[in-house]
C-alpha cells in the first residue's frame, strides 16, 4: 500500500481528485446545519490554524489533530508545509466511524501515502491513541464545543498524566479544556498547538478557572485570538483560537482582536488571505497595536481572576461620531438668533399688512 502513488502534490496545489473530494465535503458541511461543523473546518480557518501551529518551524516530526474530523486541518498543514520536511507524517484520532473513513480517504486523494499518515478511530479523551508516539511538534484542532464527557465519573482520570498536572478535570458538561490539556500533554518542547475554542472557557469560573490558572502560571499560553462570528458551518458563534507553546521566552500572553477581519459571503463570513496575513503579522511581531493586539504580563492576568478573554485586554474601538459640545452650542445659539430675527421680520410684515387693511 505504501508503494502506491496518487499523483503529484507540488507547488501547494491539491490534485484534481482531492480538490473535488474536499469541495464535495465542504458543500455537504455547509448544508448539513449544526452537524456540518462537527467534521469539517472551513479551509480559510484551517489555513490560519496551520500557520499558527507551524510558525517559524523549519521542520516538524509529526502533525497531530486529536479531533481529526474529515482531516481538513491536517491537509492545510500539508499544503502550508509542503516545501519543508515533515519527517513522520500526519496523525489524528476521530470518534465518528463515518467521519474517520472520510479522513482516511481524504489523505489518499491528496497523495499522502499509507506510511505517511496514521488516523485512528476512538474517543480521544477516554481512549487516546499515540501515547507512545508523542511528542508532536505541531498540533492543530477544532474539537467539538462544550460536549459532555465522563470527567469526574471516572475516578482514574484525575490521575491521567494529561489531566493530573492541572489538579482538576474539565466539567462533565463541558469537555473543552479536556481537549486543551490533552493537546498540551502531546506537544513537544519546541512545538505549538493551535486550538479552536468556545469563548466561554476563557472567563467561566470553577474548574475552568483553575485550569486557566495552571496554564498561565506555567507560561503555556502564547496567544488568544478572537475571530469574527459566523465563520464556521452550523454555528454563528464568534470562536477563539488558543495558541499553546512550551518554549516561550517571556512571561506575557498576547491577545488579538480579529473580530473585524472577515468578508461577508452568502450564508457565512470568511477570512481572506489578506486577513490571515494581517493576523499572522500581529502574531509574529507581538507588538501592542491599538484596538487590535495587546501583550499582557501574567501578573495582570492573575489580578484579573485569570480571565483570558480578548475583550478584557484589547479595547474595542469606539466608532460612534464624536460631537463637539462647544461647537454644537454655538450653532444652536446662531440658529436661535436666526429664528428670533425671522419672527421679528414676520411680525413686521403682519403689522404692515394689518395697517394697510385698516
Amino acid at each position: 500500500m505504501s508503494g502506491l502513488t496518487f499523483g503529484e502534490f507540488a507547488d501547494n496545489q491539491i490534485d484534481l481528485f482531492g480538490d473535488a473530494y474536499e469541495f464535495l465535503i465542504s458543500n455537504y458541511a455547509a448544508n448539513a446545519g449544526k452537524s456540518g461543523g462537527e467534521f469539517f473546518t472551513p479551509q480559510h480557518v484551517s489555513k490560519l490554524i496551520a500557520q499558527l501551529a507551524m510558525h517559524k518551524q523549519e521542520k516538524v516530526n509529526k502533525i497531530y489533530d486529536p479531533a481529526a474530523g474529515s482531516g481538513s486541518l491536517l491537509l492545510q498543514a500539508k499544503k502550508h508545509f509542503d516545501a519543508h520536511i515533515i519527517e513522520e507524517g500526519f496523525w489524528g484520532q476521530e470518534i465518528n466511524h463515518a467521519t474517520y473513513n472520510l479522513a482516511r480517504m481524504n489523505m489518499f486523494l491528496h497523495n499522502i501515502n499509507y506510511d505517511k499518515f496514521n488516523i485512528m478511530l476512538g474517543n480521544t479523551l477516554i481512549e487516546p491513541h499515540f501515547n507512545d508516539d508523542k511528542p508532536f511538534d505541531a498540533i492543530v484542532s477544532n474539537p467539538p464545543y462544550s460536549v459532555k464527557w465522563m470527567g469526574s465519573d471516572d475516578p482514574t482520570l484525575i490521575n491521567d498524566e494529561r489531566f493530573a498536572p492541572a489538579g482538576v478535570l474539565a466539567p462533565k458538561s463541558k469537555a473543552d479544556f479536556a481537549f486543551v490539556l490533552h493537546a498540551l500533554n502531546y506537544l513537544s518542547s519546541k512545538g505549538r498547538a493551535a486550538i479552536v475554542c468556545f469563548p466561554g472557557i476563557f472567563y467561566r469560573g470553577g474548574a475552568e478557572k483553575k485550569i486557566r490558572q495552571y496554564l498561565v502560571d506555567n507560561n503555556y499560553v502564547e496567544t488568544v485570538i478572537s475571530l469574527a462570528p459566523n465563520l464556521f458551518f452550523g454555528t454563528s458563534i464568534a470562536v477563539n483560537i488558543l495558541v499553546l507553546s512550551k518554549h516561550k521566552t517571556d512571561t506575557k500572553t498576547q491577545f488579538i482582536d480579529a473580530s473585524q477581519f472577515f468578508k461577508k459571503d452568502t450564508n457565512n463570513n470568511r477570512l481572506t488571505d489578506k486577513h490571515i496575513e494581517q493576523i499572522m503579522a500581529l502574531f509574529d511581531r507581538k507588538d501592542d497595536v491599538a484596538y487590535l493586539a495587546q501583550c499582557v504580563e501574567h501578573q495582570s492576568i492573575t489580578d484579573n481572576d485569570y480571565n483570558l478573554s480578548v475583550s478584557a485586554y484589547v479595547e474595542a474601538e469606539d466608532t460612534r461620531e464624536v460631537i463637539d459640545i462647544t461647537q454644537l452650542n454655538t450653532e444652536l445659539k446662531t440658529t436661535v438668533a436666526k429664528i428670533d430675527q425671522l419672527r421679528s421680520d414676520i411680525d413686521a410684515i403682519v403689522a404692515e399688512i394689518e395697517g394697510d387693511a385698516a
